[in-house]
């Protein structure tokens, strides 16, 4: 039996922790959007840069609010667990009369609600520095969605399999952060060599962060392979983690 009241009260409780720690959690991935906009629409005005038929702070406006909400939905969970491991609270929820299962999928829904939090504020306060809009509010959420569920999947992984700050930080670094930043958001993939261009068509996040964007234009198409390829992937995502969660290993005691 699903312990409804013990999945609200986990939510509640980061989603209140998410507000109480503001600046960190809030405050600091505004703040570094709307750097990455000045210095973008500095650099856009000095050499009169455009992409795709658009100025180029429009076109990478869209990836700079998917990259935000993607490294806060790792960061979240992963920090979450990692802190709560460190003090010895993780063993309260072990002990509540709640599963793994249930944990992981409390994590999930609040990681969407903190993660939409920030696309939203990113999306209002960028919209007072350059003129950018949503079309498709459907897609708009369904990508988001999709990113959110991703990397808090990896975010719960990594909370819960392991015990160290550096390990956390590890994974932000050599995965997260690459990822990010080889999924399209600063650049249109036709102005790639050739030879570099498969990392882009094999990278599930590319053709989200593209989606994403299209969100944004008058024109969107919906191709259903790729968004296939997508759900597969992040169905195996989630299956992995949910199989980590079901079969505790010695990390979880």
């Amino acid at each position: 039996m699903i312990s409804y009241s013990a999945i609200y009260s986990i939510i509640a409780l980061r989603v209140k922790e998410f507000f109480t720690e503001y600046q960190y959690s809030l405050l600091a991935p505004i703040t570094t959007n709307i750097l990455f906009i000045l210095v973008f629409l500095t650099i856009e005005n000095y050499y009169s840069l455009s992409i795709d038929s658009k100025s180029f702070v429009q076109f990478i406006a869209p990836g700079l609010i998917i990259m935000i909400v993607a490294q806060e939905s790792y960061d979240n969970p992963s920090v979450t667990l990692v802190n709560m491991k460190q003090i010895g609270s993780l063993d309260d929820w072990l002990i509540a009369p709640i599963s793994r299962i249930e944990i992981l999928i409390s994590l999930l829904i609040s990681s969407i609600i903190i993660g939409f939090i920030i696309a939203i504020c990113n999306l209002i306060i960028l919209s007072f520095l350059i003129d950018i809009k949503i079309i498709n509010y459907v897609f708009f959420c369904y990508y988001l969605i999709i990113v959110i569920i991703f990397f808090a999947c990896l975010g719960c992984f990594v909370g819960i399999l392991f015990n160290t700050w550096d390990t956390q930080s590890t994974f932000s670094n050599f995965f997260v952060t690459p990822l990010n930043f080889l999924s399209g958001t600063f650049f249109s993939i036709t102005y790639m060599p050739e030879n570099f261009k498969f990392i882009l068509y094999y990278n599930p996040y590319y053709y989200v962060v593209t989606f994403f964007r299209s969100c944004f234009d008058d024109e969107f198409i919906f191709h259903v392979d790729q968004n296939v390829y997508i759900l597969s992937f992040i169905f195996v995502s989630f299956i992995i983690t949910a199989y980590v969660y079901f079969k505790g290993y010695s990390i979880i005691k």
